[in-house]
């Protein structure tokens, strides 16, 4: 394991808050997109990643992977998840309108599932519990394999970019009060202006 990926490997950790085999994945996926993109960490939102990943499962773990390689984040509005139930992505450059889809291998991933890890996840062991002896062999393996023995690297094509610019224009909403980016508020039949939770409306 290189210098960089131990680095980025140990903050990963502290901000996933536990040691699994998932993670490192999701880190290792990221960073090869990257390379296959031919770009930098997002600073703010020169990339922008869409997940194929659900909830309730080990997917979780891997998107924080992806989101620490990346810098592609929720807090940035350039990270967004589909919900497929995949372990895959799609790494997307904005600055010249390219973007590359990577997903693990079906029978890593199978393989992945029958870990003793996973085992011990399915029946009820926290992720923070499992024994090290158990999970030090996996994460050690994963942050070391050579990366076409476990993803799948798509060929990279041109995407359309989504343009946009960040509203900072904010009022009061006339029912509670609490100040709503302009973008939020709706109007109601007497002309007020309101936030959603006080429109009545999802969206």
């Amino acid at each position: 394991m290189d210098e960089k990926l131990q680095q980025i490997f140990e903050t990963g950790l502290k901000f996933h808050g536990h040691k699994c085999p998932a993670m490192p994945m999701g880190l290792r996926a990221g960073l090869a997109a990257m390379r296959a993109l031919d770009v930098k960490r997002a600073q703010d939102k020169e990339l922008r990643l869409v997940s194929e990943t659900g909830r309730g499962h080990a997917a979780g773990c891997f998107l924080d992977g992806l989101m620490m390689a990346t810098g592609c984040t929720y807090g940035k509005s350039n990270a967004e998840k589909r919900y497929y139930n995949k372990m895959a992505f799609t790494l997307i450059d904005n600055q010249r309108g390219r973007a590359v889809r990577v997903s693990l291998k079906p029978g890593f991933f199978k393989m992945a599932l029958d870990s003793p890890f996973v085992q011990q996840r399915k029946a009820g062991v926290p992720p923070q519990d499992v024994a090290p002896e158990v999970t030090n062999p996996l994460v050690e393996r994963i942050l070391n394999l050579p990366e076409e023995q476990f993803l799948d690297i798509g060929e990279v094509y041109e995407v359309e970019v989504r343009k946009g610019r960040g509203i900072f224009e904010a009022r009061a909403c006339a029912k509670c009060g609490e100040l709503t980016f302009v973008d939020k508020l709706r109007a109601t039949e007497d002309g007020e202006l309101v936030c959603i939770p006080c429109s009545g409306y999802d969206e």
